[in-house]
């Protein structure tokens, strides 16, 4: 991690056959669209590697894993185009998720927010700590959380999503979020998280490829319209942001930092 004010992207090779791949933010790990096209390349660059058999996809920092879309960013489109655009980002790196042949585990150390929760969601396996709590706020700035409503639903169901969508405004908690299906294993703290985190990566390395590999597309059967349906969510996102209330929405909450 670091002073970099526009963020960063690093992949890690590892001995064993576990890539980690991590981006930082300084604004709370939030993802303007230059990182999200960095963090799909580099999705796409593990996948592909030979040497790599389990990815493991984390943020920097100790607290927040990632705040969503950049909102200095959105308050810079202006047209449907751009707005498209903008969110095909959050579309391509779940996308690339769901096509590279390998596991990807995620580490969740704070809170997630909005395409946050989307990037948890789109994990194949998902490890956090209890200061993790969720939130979906699109609805509270004028957008809904289009793009990652398939992968999250995917993951907790009609009935949770609903409740995390409505309750905007509302964080639900890490206990919650593992009770619904985003998190597969809840950990008191960092430490507690990482040492099992090392663990279940090491034994994931050491099985056969090919059956990781068999185990992935079972996983995501069912999802082979993505790139179209991501796109078309993407475009109503992308339309919405324009909106007098969006905008005036964003403008209130940037006041407020």
């Amino acid at each position: 991690m670091t002073d970099n004010p526009n963020g960063e992207i690093t992949l890690l090779y590892g001995d064993s056959g576990i890539t980690t791949i991590s981006f930082y933010h300084p604004a709370q790990n939030s993802l303007p669209s230059a990182l999200l096209e960095a963090l799909a390349d580099k999705i796409d660059q593990a996948g592909t590697n030979a040497q790599t058999r389990v990815i493991i996809l984390k943020s920097g920092g100790d607290r927040t894993f990632c705040a969503g879309a950049s909102f200095d960013e959105l308050l810079q489109i202006k047209d449907k185009g751009a707005g498209a655009a903008f969110f095909s980002g959050f579309a391509r790196v779940i996308n690339a998720i769901r096509k590279s042949p390998k596991i990807v585990i995620g580490r969740v150390q704070g809170k997630a927010v909005g395409g946050g929760v989307g990037l948890a969601a789109a994990a194949d396996y998902c490890l956090a700590t209890e200061a993790a709590a969720i939130k979906l706020s699109e609805l509270a700035i004028g957008i809904g959380p289009f793009v990652i409503s398939p992968a999250v639903t995917r993951k907790i169901g009609l009935p949770a999503f609903s409740q995390l969508t409505i309750r905007a405004t509302d964080f639900q908690s890490a206990q919650w979020a593992r009770e619904k299906g985003l998190y597969n294993e809840v950990y008191a703290d960092i430490m507690e998280l990482d040492v099992a985190l090392d663990v279940l990566a090491e034994k994931l390395a050491s099985y056969h490829p090919d059956a990781l590999s068999g185990l992935k597309q079972i996983l995501w059967e069912g999802t082979e319209n993505w790139d179209d349906l991501l796109a078309e969510r993407a475009a109503i996102s992308g339309e919405l942001v324009l909106s007098e209330f969006t905008q005036q929405a964003l403008h209130d909450f940037m006041d407020k930092k």
